[in-house]
């Protein structure tokens, strides 16, 4: 075999634009779309596909920055590409559209790499286990007490044994509808379901610890996600010093080099890592290998068909995040995106890579770049 025969051919963007079921939001932010940006890797007669969430100026940059470093590189020295589209973007700043483009190119070239060599990527990464436990993830400050409970119902009847709404609305605003909210989800799913929150950074340091302790005494909450802002590892570990439930922050970890400052102010009881910003797999992997270095678990953060392979590779894993409106929008426009069976996701180990490939009658629908 020669070099030529391993060689990256070609790297292709689109941008699609998903209308919501209903209108989404937490305790910061509220929207009623999701752009998705697939990235396409070619070489060796094979094609491998990655995505992120973020918006349509990904696109930009993995056509105008990223595309140019990895087409040439070898396909089957991934972290190689990876160093090459860092160094490529010293001076466009990292965090954010960079990481999440730099995420998805990452995501396409292991997925190549896989099916270049006929394995699926939780054999190539060497699985630790057959299944990745998820949780349940939505409950949108938007809804109704109707529509919070009818999603809850149906997580619990799949067999999730963990749900999380989000609370924190307004920044912070309506602690009583927070608690009501919380409450009325503690009766929809029993006493046997565990039960997370997450903020989104909406509390300030004191209201998060007053809340805290409520939602644990009260409802049995064991897990407080972003309670303050991500930023603000000294009010995260306060927070966490007077709380008895779980911390979990770092979705908005766009590097490696995020999370160490994190895990060493003793901020979080779990780390969140997003694949689909934080560097792809390349990444993921290295922070799992972090996070375990200090005896900490690791939870994959939304994009839940992306995450099953490599989570089942870490030994450390605690959860994946089955998010409502990723797993609706990967359901419609991904071919072989797997089903939750009993609480867990298992990697269809008979499929190549991730073994995900893109509708492109439905997903052309929402092109928008």
């Amino acid at each position: 075999m020669t070099l030529n025969d391993t060689t990256v051919l070609a790297i292709d963007a689109e941008a699609f634009e998903i209308p919501t079921d209903r209108a989404e939001a937490d305790g910061t932010l509220t929207w009623d779309s999701t752009v998705l940006v697939v990235v396409r890797a070619r070489g060796a007669g094979q094609e491998g596909i990655g995505w992120t969430y973020a918006g349509p100026s990904t696109k930009t940059v993995v056509d105008e920055k990223l595309a140019g470093v990895v087409i040439g590189g070898e396909i089957l020295s991934v972290p190689a590409q990876h160093e090459a589209m860092i160094r490529a973007c010293r001076n466009l700043g990292r965090p954010g559209v960079v990481a999440c483009a730099i995420s998805a190119v990452d995501i396409a070239l292991w997925d190549l790499k896989g099916r270049h060599l006929g394995l699926s990527l939780a054999d190539l990464l060497g699985q630790v286990r057959s299944e990745a436990p998820i949780y349940g993830s939505g409950g949108f400050t938007t809804y109704d007490d109707p529509t919070t409970a009818t999603q809850l119902e149906e997580w619990v009847t799949a067999g999730i044994p963990r749900v999380k709404i989000k609370i924190g609305e307004g920044w912070g605003t309506r602690p009583q509808r927070d608690l009501a909210r919380v409450e009325l989800a503690r009766r929809v799913v029993g006493d046997a379901v565990e039960l997370y929150v997450d903020a989104n950074g909406g509390y300030t340091r004191k209201q998060a610890i007053r809340l805290g302790r409520q939602l644990t005494d009260d409802h049995q909450v064991s897990w407080f996600e972003e309670p303050v802002s991500s930023d603000d590892l000294d009010g995260l570990r306060e927070v966490r010093d007077h709380c008895e439930a779980d911390i979990a922050a770092g979705e908005y970890g766009y590097s490696v080099e995020y999370f160490p400052p994190m895990i060493t102010a003793g901020a979080v009881d779990c780390v969140q890592a997003d694949v689909t910003r934080c560097g792809g797999y390349t990444a993921w992997a290295a922070i799992a290998h972090l996070a375990a270095a200090h005896g900490l678990q690791i939870s994959g953060h939304c994009a839940p068909n992306l995450h099953a392979h490599i989570g089942v590779c870490a030994p450390n894993l605690r959860h994946l995040e089955y998010f409502h409106d990723h797993s609706r929008i990967e359901g419609m426009l991904f071919e072989g995106a797997l089903p939750p069976r009993g609480g867990a996701m298992a990697p269809d180990r008979d499929r190549p890579g991730h073994g995900m490939d893109l509708r492109p009658s439905t997903a052309d629908r929402y092109r928008v770049a």
